[in-house]
């Protein structure tokens, strides 16, 4: 057997000491997670046996290795539980630096420690007298953790500690993995595909035990709580009457005020946008939008499709539509999938508009009146029999790199080989539209003269630059690194803005030209004042323009749309914050509208699972932290049945429901006590933490402070029992009802923070507390609760606000959308060969090859082309197998 693992990793060290304890050979093998030699999940460590199986889940791999030795107890599968959900992740929150540090990690941290001192007060090891793989796997988590030599009244976990260390098994272990001193939890944090331990969660049987040593412990709570904390907290828990502010009708920047413009990235109007998209651009402009408004800034929040370019045409083609038809036709499925999203625009247009063509043609005039354009012949590709030039898209042939040799590679990349070309360097090259070989010739272009720009745009850059997410910043660099070079802005097509410059009126406006400057033109299409927010003159109307895209979207929005404005020369607003995500991947691949892969935004609809969920699932997947992240069907049910409905939804739930049967739904008079105000000083700190968080755009980090205020409301409930309250002294029922209302002021408290998330659900919970959005206090300089419910108004009718995502469902989604990756290919094709003879396979063939000469007549795109053409191959492998049988 083998351990795979990353370094320093204390779980490798787990699985090998447990090894050793049930006598099994085992090698440790030190990997990274693209390692060829583990397979998907991509998970370390992880156990390979001997005929290949290989488990990921460390639990699962201890029960293994110690399947025979270890009877099935239950107890000490809830501590193997309890090691990994709740011990490990508040370590690594502990030990962990920046942005990831969490304010409350020692107060958890405490806690679960103090439990396993109480524990062991009476056995000598966690479940009893004998060592268990328990043991051995909360013993390896807290070996890292230097400050645990310096913990105070844990007796008799130092003793538990010190009797482990001096195992030989451990000793033997630990000479193989290195010192103890090298191991650390950073390794926990990259040790899977799925961005470390963030998405692990309260386990409900061991979250009682924790509730009974804080209720016995209370100590524990407030340790880390400073004075000034308490008295902020309590001198803030007051009601604020709300000043409803008049919206104006069409937003315009105000004198003296936060004015904020967001922009998210033109989706491309000839396809189908799927989830990586989704939270790329629209749906991470929205969230931002929608707390940036509740924040009380002065926010526009403008988008639209981007509809000229090659693409359209190809588009078009394959479909047999017009330009013109294929975007309108796709701008309404956009549109209708954002709607359903809840994407808040304050208004949604279209790049192929009167307003765009005439803003494009005079910013390039002022260019060129500036001396910035300049003419360039470049070589391309001429069709004779279609009379035009053909852009990258209109040509395919053999792609030239060595080793590929695919033949339908197109002209600006092949998909075999995934290497970019120029089209003039295909081999044997065809026109896609009537499939005859083009020739070479040199076409005049017009070109942006980058480098004359280029002092100003990096003395610009290095002015806004810390603003904006390091991949940006890193992206920007390397275009710079080795200066700007002049940059082609025409292209020979049909479909596009025309150049208005006599001698080319026959060339449009290269889609990366114009497409950036729809944000303006969609904006004048909002109001005729449009200038306000792109060439303001009032200096006390100062613009904020925040630009959300993915990472590959910089360059246009860094280097190309600034260039543009700055060599214009007349005041616009430039980028502010750039922010840009990686990519979203699809379970162990990448998203593919062609092969059936992944969730695109009308099959989300169709899953039945509610738009909120899905908003909040992308952003807590959000691929903001510097490396790409990936949708997990298994980890959207996790997050949703735990994180949601476990947590949030289960306290909301309790407290509202309590107050209605036992209080006639009225909320009572809140009387503060200690344990109160120490409530109020945590939530106040993960408050604190959802406004910097968010302020920052980490959509993760947020979601993480909002569900720890419902972590301590569930927590403050469990502890507090005002069940049991309730059937006390008149004094012990007047407690219960200012415990429940403080518990119903939280669940107000978390609408207000959900709304950006989850809009609908915030609305849900206003309903059910019988309020509105706009009559909840919110300032983000303010980040302490207040008083939000007063002592007799009436809530709603309380429901259920979420409901389980069930496995049946999951694996019926994971199916359906896994498209080719699902094995269904190749076990189809074994089904042909058993049961086609060679007549069938030959008439097969025969139909297969009509069906591809059809599709090429009609000029099908080749998405639509190679699946068809991959049927055809196997039909005549398997016909080759055949007929060999038969000899």
């Amino acid at each position: 057997m083998i351990i795979y693992t990353n370094a320093s990793n204390p779980l490798a060290l787990k699985l090998l000491i447990v090894a050793k304890l049930a006598k099994k050979n085992v090698e440790l093998k030190i990997v990274n997670l693209n390692d060829t030699a583990i397979g998907e999940p991509r998970h370390l460590p992880c156990l390979e046996l001997d005929d290949g199986t290989q488990f990921f889940m460390t639990d699962a791999a201890v029960k293994f290795l110690m399947h025979g030795i270890e009877e099935d107890d239950n107890t000490r599968s809830q501590w193997l539980e309890w090691s990994t959900t709740r011990l490990a992740p508040a370590l690594a929150q502990k030990m962990s630096v920046g942005h990831r540090v969490d304010q409350n990690a020692n107060v958890a941290l405490n806690s679960l420690v103090k439990l396993l001192d109480d524990t062991l007060k009476t056995s000598s090891f966690i479940t009893g007298s004998k060592i268990s793989s328990a043991d051995i796997a909360i013993w390896c988590l807290l070996t890292p953790n230097a400050t645990l030599e310096g913990s105070h009244n844990i007796e008799n976990v130092l003793r538990w500690y010190k009797v482990i260390e001096n195992l030989p098994e451990v000793k033997e272990s630990i000479e193989i993995v290195g010192p103890i001193k090298n191991l650390n939890f950073s390794s926990l944090l990259q040790c899977n595909r799925f961005g470390g331990l963030h998405h692990v969660e309260l386990i409900p049987h061991i979250a009682e035990l924790e509730t009974k040593v804080l209720a016995e412990t209370p100590s524990l709570i407030s340790e880390t709580i400073l004075p000034a904390e308490l008295e902020l907290a309590k001198a803030s828990f007051v009601y604020e009457s709300v000043k409803l502010k008049e919206e104006a009708r069409t937003i315009l920047p105000k004198a003296n005020e936060r004015n904020i413009l967001i922009t998210s990235a033109l989706p491309y109007v000839n396809n189908v946008p799927h989830l990586g998209n989704i939270i790329g651009c629209v749906l991470s402009a929205d969230i931002f939008a929608r707390y940036s408004r509740m924040s009380g800034y002065n926010t526009l929040f403008v988008c639209g499709t981007d509809e000229y370019g090659t693409a359209t045409e190809t588009k078009a083609l394959s479909e047999n539509l017009t330009c013109k038809q294929i975007c309108d036709k796709y701008f309404e499925i956009h549109n209708s999938i954002y709607r359903w999203f809840g994407i808040g625009f304050d208004y949604f247009g279209r790049t192929t508009t009167k307003e765009q063509t005439e803003i494009v043609q005079g910013l390039f005039l002022d260019l060129y009146n500036q001396g910035l354009i300049e003419t360039q012949a470049v070589e391309q590709l001429l069709c004779q029999k279609c009379d035009r030039f053909l852009a990258d898209r209109f040509v395919e042939g053999t792609c030239p790199h060595i080793g590929c040799g695919y033949e339908d590679a197109r002209g600006d990349q092949c998909d075999k080989c995934g290497k970019l070309i120029n089209a003039i360097e295909l081999i044997r090259p065809r026109c896609k539209v009537c499939n005859t070989s083009p020739v070479v010739r040199q076409s005049d272009q017009l070109f942006l003269n980058l480098p004359k720009i280029e002092p100003k745009l990096r003395e610009w850059i290095e002015t806004v630059e810390n603003e904006w997410t390091n991949n940006a910043k890193t992206i920007t660099k390397s275009w710079l690194k080795e200066g700007l070079k002049t940059r082609c802005i025409t292209r020979d097509l049909k479909w596009g803005i025309p150049v208005p410059l006599k001698g080319y009126e026959s060339k449009v406006f290269y889609v990366w030209f114009d497409a950036p400057i729809g944000y303006i033109s969609i904006t004048s299409k909002y109001t005729k004042d449009w200038k306000e927010w792109w060439q303001p003159k009032d200096d006390s109307k100062k613009i904020e323009l925040l630009q959300f895209m993915a990472k590959d979207n910089v360059p246009f929005h860094s280097v190309m749309f600034p260039s543009t404005l700055i060599g214009v020369n007349k005041g616009h607003t430039l980028v502010s914050r750039i922010i840009s995500t990686e990519y979203l991947n699809y379970e162990s691949g990448k998203f593919s509208k062609s092969r059936g892969i992944g969730v695109f935004g009308n099959d989300a609809q169709n899953t039945g699972i509610e738009s909120d969920i899905w908003r909040f699932y992308l952003a807590s997947i959000r691929p903001e932290g510097g490396q790409d992240s990936c949708f997990s069907w298994d980890d959207l049910a996790a997050r949703n049945n735990s994180e949601l409905l476990n947590n949030l939804g289960n306290f909301v739930n309790r407290a509202l429901m309590f107050c209605e049967k036992n209080f006639k739904s009225t909320i009572s008079d809140i009387t503060l006590n200690s344990d109160d105000v120490n409530l109020l000083a945590l939530i106040n700190r993960e408050y604190k933490g959802y406004i910097l968080s968010m302020e920052k755009v980490r959509y993760r980090d947020a979601i993480r402070h909002l569900l720890g205020i419902s972590r301590h409301g569930n927590l403050y409930l469990q502890t507090e029992q005002p069940w049991v309250s309730l059937k006390g002294t008149d004094e012990q029922k007047s407690r219960a009802g200012s415990v429940i209302s403080l518990a119903c002021n939280i669940a107000c408290l978390i609408s207000k923070l959900l709304f950006p998330i989850m809009p609908s659900t915030s609305r849900k919970i206003q309903s059910q507390l019988n309020i509105d959005v706009t009559q909840i206090t919110f300032s983000p300089s303010k980040p302490q609760m207040s008083l939000l419910l007063k002592n007799g108004h009436i809530i709603g009718k309380p429901a259920p606000i979420f409901t389980k995502i069930e496995q049946s469902d999951i694996d019926k989604f994971k199916k359906k959308y896994a498209g080719e990756q699902n094995g269904n290919k190749g076990t189809k094709s074994a089904e042909t060969k058993a049961s086609k003879t060679v007549e069938e396979l030959e008439k097969a063939i025969e139909e297969q090859g009509n069906k591809i000469r059809g599709l090429k007549k009609n000029k099908v795109e080749k998405s639509v082309l190679q699946p068809e053409i991959n049927i055809l191959l196997a039909l005549k492998k398997d016909l080759e197998e055949k007929k060999k049988q038969a000899q």
